[in-house]
């Protein structure tokens, strides 16, 4: 990775976090007085899912960071010549960019519901349009996706680990969110399962 490529990464990775967790949460708290952070720090299954994926993402920014600070690290990471290719790249920062598009419009498309985590003190509205006609987890489907975008940019032991855990954690989260929703929307919820998919 050269020290534009690796710039690059940085910048993008700090918009990322921007964009998926800031913009929309600071938006929604400022137009409905609900904080929209919502994480348990216990020791059920949703606390542990909790921590794994702030583990995770803090692991992709310590990752970016060291890239363009101490790019000397990255060759004590595992590196995977085999993938370190120009159109593996290309096709990295591709899918980059199109999971953070896809993320802003699904969060758009949430309005007030939008939530980090399970809401159990506020019932939220079933969002059904935009992305979420497509996908009943396009936020999630997106991080899928830019973890990928991820690996095949930085292609290194610590992505590869980075994305496999992130992948099993997501894989976890949305099932629980999947109970609480047919929980809390019965008929409804069980009506948007038959009609879309859990990813795409």
């Amino acid at each position: 990775m050269t020290p534009d490529q690796a710039g690059l990464l940085l910048t993008y990775s700090l918009v990322y976090f921007l964009v998926a967790f800031v913009w929309r949460s600071v938006h929604v708290w400022r137009t409905t007085g609900v904080n929209p952070l919502v994480l348990t720090y216990d020791d059920s299954a949703y606390g542990y899912v909790g921590r794994g994926m702030r583990a995770v993402l803090l692991t992709w920014l310590v990752l970016a960071v060291a890239a363009a600070t101490v790019p000397s690290l990255l060759s004590w990471l595992g590196p995977l010549p085999a993938l370190t290719r120009p159109a593996v790249g290309v096709l990295g920062w591709a899918l980059l960019l199109g999971s953070l598009i896809w993320i802003a419009a699904a969060q758009v498309a949430m309005g007030a519901s939008w939530r980090i985590g399970i809401d159990r003190t506020v019932r939220t509205a079933l969002v059904r349009t935009g992305p979420f006609a497509h996908s009943r987890n396009p936020i999630f489907l997106g991080m899928r996706v830019n973890l990928l975008g991820l690996f095949l940019v930085l292609p290194n032991a610590v992505t590869l680990g980075t994305l496999i855990a992130g992948e099993l954690l997501m894989q976890v989260q949305v099932r629980l969110e999947e109970q609480h929703l047919q929980a809390l929307h019965g008929d409804a919820y069980a009506d948007y399962r038959r009609q879309v998919r859990r990813w795409l």
